[in-house]
């Protein structure tokens, strides 16, 4: 706990039940939600609501809700594919199970994507949503290149495991700038190089690899972006460069033509990981002004 942060109850909560049931949790108390500072709701995806607990602890002046997205953190996993579709469903049945009214919303990396499409299919939902980095190719030079590279990323998984995948989607999202178009014909790193085993499990229920293609693959509703008008914000790191999911901000911002709302830090620079600090306590900062 910092001197920027207050310990608050945190309650957890469950809406639907079975495979559909999503699992959040309430920071503080939904009373004290205004029409000035309604309820702040935070998500990734895949990275569930740990993830995002060091940013909610710096809002203390209005109710923070988080979340784990569906096949992640404590919700039931499965092998199938899960569509952004499915995912902003989810977080629209969490905005109505709060009844506290329309919510400001912070969605980023593949949590983004699926905020474009809650506000393309409930606008109502949301005040203010911040999209940060999503990760999408509909709109970049080199979007086919990036659909082929996940679509071998996709048939590695199903051939040869998690590690294998994995070792082929770290170097995809870390590429600074245009995939090249022979991208492919290198040779595949091995898992080793990060750390992960090459050996199969047999398991295919890695949430990450289960929102592929359809993350990367989605189409945004330009229309009724652009009727957002300055209710929806795209957001890019300071630090994040040319990589794919800033540029995919970057071309998502033209496509619509708004500005780019800059972030400290990188692609998860509202956490402190060991070997990558993030710049947590600036990036509620910039939050905060965004948000209002």
């Amino acid at each position: 706990m910092t001197e920027n942060t207050v310990e608050r109850t945190v309650t957890t909560h469950v809406v639907g039940t079975g495979d559909d049931a999503i699992t959040y949790d309430i920071h503080g108390d939904l009373a004290a939600a205004t029409a000035e500072r309604p309820v702040l709701f935070l998500f990734a995806a895949p990275m569930d609501a740990g993830g995002l607990g060091l940013l909610a602890a710096r809002f203390t002046d209005r109710p923070v809700v988080t979340y784990d997205p569906r096949g992640a953190g404590r919700n039931p996993v499965g092998t199938s594919d899960i569509g952004v579709e499915d995912h902003a469903a989810d977080l629209h049945r969490v905005i109505t199970a709060l009844d506290a009214g329309p919510v400001d919303a912070f969605g980023t990396s593949g949590g983004a994507v699926n905020l474009l499409a809650l506000v393309t299919a409930h606008p109502d939902d949301v005040r203010i949503a911040v999209v940060h980095e999503p990760p999408l190719a509909e709109h970049l030079p080199d979007g086919e290149t990036v659909l082929a590279a996940v679509a071998d990323m996709k048939r590695t998984y199903a051939e040869q495991g998690d590690g294998a995948a994995m070792a082929k989607f770290i170097p995809l999202v870390m590429f600074d700038g245009a995939l090249p178009e022979d991208y492919l014909a290198q040779p595949a790193p091995a898992p080793e190089m990060f750390g992960m085993s090459s050996e199969d499990d047999g398991r295919r229920t890695n949430p990450l690899l289960r929102n592929m293609p359809a993350t990367v693959d989605y189409r945004i509703d330009v229309d009724a972006l652009k009727a957002l008008g300055d209710r929806l914000v795209l957001a890019a790191g300071v630090e994040s460069g040319d990589t794919f999911a800033a540029h995919g901000a970057r071309s998502v911002a033209e496509a619509i033509d708004r500005p780019v709302a800059e972030f400290p830090s990188h692609h998860a620079g509202f956490t402190d990981v060991p070997g990558q600090p993030g710049d947590p306590a600036g990036f509620a900062a910039r939050l905060r002004e965004v948000v209002g």
